[in-house]
């Protein structure tokens, strides 16, 4: 990503999915497509503070992209006679066309000759725009790791000949699993950025919802797709309340109810309503229960009238279903709160191996000993949060509980 802070990087985060996905589609080349537009904004990194910002920066990226596209396959006469990475479809009805180009691309990052941590990871970085230490940061991974994991799925693209196209017909549903991870997790870097000075970043949490909204256009009636879309709208609904004035971080218990988006909360809650009654009885699938512990939250008057009890077996059933470290971590929160901190430390007993880079792990085992009154214990492992912290307003936030906490 451009390091400029201004305009550059304003257009970056807002435009590069849309860009990438159009030049993909014009260039049927998806590494010729990114390369091509990282020269633009490299140009406008350039250019851009003396001449001043063009009045339609997207418009200024792509055709200096396309130049750059032109210049790099007259260097290298034999690229226009090689196989695409990325084949249209010439025979896609015209009528299946929603006219987005980025669900095109998600689709075919998302295709199932790519493993399915690659089809995420790499559809964060062609459509999200996520950096490839973001990416790393949401996986767990180093960030050299997650450079040579996206580097073989754009082999793997290159070696399946995946056509660029929405599939259709059967196909279709049976895709539907990796686009949704897809979304879920671009959602979740602008709900929870992972590093920065911000904590929210509106823009990806607002694209995500927008994607998924299309994805249920494309699969009317799939509980899961719906409850996703209810899930993120859910979270979202809160963010005027999630920071103070300063852009400091303000906790679920301490967050100001009436700043939460009620119009928003009232259609996100009644989407999943029409998802439950779809879904299965015996196994609901994990958006269905994670939009559930998301409505139990918002159906809350006060902190205080949380039924953790409820939230804690909606997140049992969710550990269950996905063995999921991440959510035996929420689970103990709730499960603090319905029982006790003693109970809660609990259930952390052996995640550090499988979160070894997770903030929240040794965060929330501080406060957990904070509660049960172990202050030297936990000015250690707020220290440890502190290492691995990744945002300003979490550091920051970490820093006055330690200072509070430290006898």
């Amino acid at each position: 990503m451009p390091s400029h802070p201004g305009a550059v990087e304003r257009a970056y985060r807002e435009h590069w999915g849309r860009m990438l996905a159009r030049l993909t589609g014009e260039l049927r080349d998806l590494d010729l497509a990114e390369d091509s537009l990282q020269d633009a904004f490299a140009s406008a990194v350039a250019t851009w503070p003396a001449a001043g910002e063009p009045d339609n920066p997207p418009g200024w990226l792509l055709t200096a992209a396309r130049r750059r596209a032109i210049d790099r396959l007259r260097r290298d006469a034999t690229a226009r006679n090689r196989l695409p990475l990325l084949i249209v479809d010439e025979g896609e009805d015209p009528a299946h066309d929603i006219g987005d180009e980025r669900l095109r691309l998600i689709f075919t990052c998302c295709h199932p000759a790519l493993a399915h941590e690659a089809r995420v990871a790499l559809t964060l970085r062609c459509v999200g725009g996520l950096t490839t230490r973001e990416i790393a940061r949401l996986f767990l991974v180093s960030e050299s790791t997650m450079a040579a994991r996206l580097t073989r799925a754009k082999k793997k693209i290159a070696q399946a000949g995946i056509p660029y196209r929405v599939p259709e017909g059967g196909e279709l549903p049976r895709r539907r699993d990796g686009v949704l991870a897809v979304v879920y997790l671009i959602f979740t870097e602008g709900y929870a950025a992972t590093s920065g000075d911000r904590l929210i970043r509106d823009e990806l949490a607002e694209e995500a919802i927008r994607l998924g909204s299309i994805v249920r256009e494309l699969m009317p009636g799939d509980a899961e797709t719906d409850a996703l879309t209810a899930l993120m709208m859910l979270h979202h609904a809160r963010r005027d309340a999630r920071t103070g004035p300063s852009g400091d971080l303000v906790t679920l218990a301490e967050q100001d109810r009436s700043r939460w988006r009620r119009d928003e909360i009232a259609r996100a809650l009644a989407l999943f309503r029409t998802a439950w009654r779809a879904g299965p009885d015996d196994f609901p699938g994990p958006y269905l229960l994670q939009a559930a512990i998301a409505a139990e939250h918002t159906a809350a008057p006060s902190a205080a009238d949380t039924d953790w009890s409820s939230i804690a077996k909606l997140y049992a059933g969710l550990e269950h279903l996905t063995g999921s470290a991440v959510v035996r971590l929420n689970r103990a929160v709730a499960v603090a709160e319905a029982e006790g901190p003693e109970a809660g430390l609990a259930l952390l007993a052996g995640l550090d191996d499988a979160l070894p880079h997770h903030h929240l792990l040794p965060a929330t085992r501080a406060e957990l000993l904070r509660r049960l009154g172990r202050t030297d214990e936990a000015v250690r492992w707020y220290g440890r949060a502190l290492d691995l912290v990744g945002t300003d307003p979490e550091r920051d936030f970490l820093l006055s509980r330690r200072a509070d906490t430290d006898p």
